[in-house]
C-alpha cells in the first residue's frame, strides 16, 4: 500500500456490523485516508461499546438509521438473513446519490432482499470481499484483511457506473482486486470454493465429535495429522454460515450433488483397489494447490504459512 496519505473516497461511511469485516474495513478505512468521517452501528450495546474502546469510528449508534444519515457509502456487514431487515430500516434515513453496498457471500437472495427496500435515489451496488478468518467480533479485524484478495461486485441492470467505479476504487485503496460479475454467476463460483469446503468442514468435524469409538480427547490430541485444518473451518461463525446454507440454497444443493457423485467413484476406486484412478485423482488435485500458490492466494511455506506469517503484507 502506498504510504503516501491521498484524499478521502468519501466524507462519511456508515459500517452497519462490525464483526471480523466491518472492524478490517474501519481500521483500513482509517489507515489509508478513505473517508473524513466513520460511522459505527450495530444493534448489540456491548459490541458498540467494544467498537468504540477500539476506536473503530467517529461516531457509534445501535438505530442504523441513525447510522445512515449523511452517509456516501453505507456498508452493510450482517449475515446474509438479516440483509432484508437492514435495507428496511436504514431505507427512510439514506441522501440522494449514496453507494449502499454489503459483503454477503451470497448475492442472489442479498439481491433480493435489500433491492425492493432500498429508494431509488441510492446506488445499490451488492459486493463480497473474498477474504475472513475463522474468528469473529470487532476485536478479529485487522487492516491487512484484504491486500492481496479478490471483490466481487454483482451490479445490478441499469447500475450507476459512476458508483460501480467509485466502489471499486474503494476496494483497490482496501487492497483488493475487483471483479464485476453476474450475481447467479458468483453464487455458484462461491458454492464450490467457499460454502461446500465449510458444509464437507462442518460435516467431518461433527462426525468426528459424534464417534463413540474415538475419545474427544484422541480427536485433541491427533489432530496435526489433518483434522486440525477441518477445524478452522468449522470453528467459523455459526450464524453466517447458517445464513449462507439457507440463503444459497440452490447453488450449494447442486454442488453437493456432485461432490457426492465424486465421493461414490472415489469409494469404488478405494473398495476395487484401483490404484491408478487414485493417483490420477491425487496428482490432479495437487496441480490445483499448485495453481493456487502460483495465483498468489497462499504462500508454500509449512503449515500453510499460518505460523511463519499470521497476516501477510505486500511489499
Amino acid at each position: 500500500m502506498a504510504e503516501a496519505m491521498t484524499a478521502p473516497l468519501f466524507e462519511k461511511v456508515a459500517l452497519i456490523g462490525i464483526g471480523l469485516i466491518g472492524s478490517s474495513l474501519a481500521r483500513v478505512i482509517r489507515r489509508e485516508n478513505l473517508a473524513n468521517e466513520i460511522i459505527v452501528s450495530t444493534r448489540s450495546a456491548e459490541t458498540l461499546k467494544r467498537a468504540e474502546a477500539l476506536d473503530l469510528g467517529d461516531a457509534y449508534f445501535q438505530d442504523a438509521a441513525q447510522a445512515v444519515e449523511g452517509a456516501d457509502l453505507v456498508v452493510v456487514s450482517v449475515p446474509v438473513g438479516a440483509s432484508g431487515t437492514v435495507a428496511k430500516a436504514i431505507a427512510g434515513s439514506l441522501k440522494p446519490g449514496a453507494i449502499v453496498t454489503d459483503v454477503g457471500s451470497t448475492k442472489g437472495s442479498v439481491i433480493s432482499q435489500m433491492q425492493p427496500e432500498l429508494p431509488d435515489h441510492v446506488h445499490f451496488i451488492p459486493g463480497h470481499p473474498i477474504a475472513g478468518t475463522e474468528h469473529s467480533g470487532p476485536d478479529a479485524g485487522f487492516a491487512e484483511l484484504f491486500e492481496g484478495r479478490w471483490c466481487i461486485l454483482t451490479p445490478p441492470t441499469g447500475a450507476s457506473q459512476e458508483a460501480v467505479s467509485s466502489l471499486t476504487r474503494f476496494w483497490e485503496r482496501c487492497g483488493s482486486t475487483v471483479e464485476v460479475m453476474d450475481p447467479e454467476h458468483h453464487d455458484m463460483v462461491l458454492a464450490i470454493v467457499s460454502h461446500l469446503p465449510h458444509i464437507i468442514a462442518y460435516n467431518i468435524v461433527g462426525t468426528a465429535d459424534d464417534l463413540e469409538a474415538v475419545t474427544k480427547s484422541e480427536v485433541i490430541k491427533y489432530s496435526a495429522s489433518g483434522f486440525r485444518d477441518f477445524t478452522r473451518l468449522a470453528a467459523s461463525d455459526p450464524t453466517m454460515w447458517r445464513d449462507v446454507c439457507l440463503h444459497n440454497r440452490d447453488a450449494i444443493l447442486e454442488m453437493l450433488a456432485r461432490f457426492s457423485e465424486d465421493l461414490s467413484a472415489l469409494q469404488r476406486a478405494i473398495r476395487w483397489g484401483d490404484g491408478d484412478k487414485l493417483f490420477e485423482l491425487f496428482t490432479r488435485t495437487r496441480a490445483v494447490r499448485r495453481s493456487i500458490i502460483e495465483a498468489g492466494q497462499d504462500i508454500d511455506v509449512p503449515d500453510f504459512g499460518r505460523h511463519v506469517v499470521a497476516h501477510p503484507k505486500k511489499d
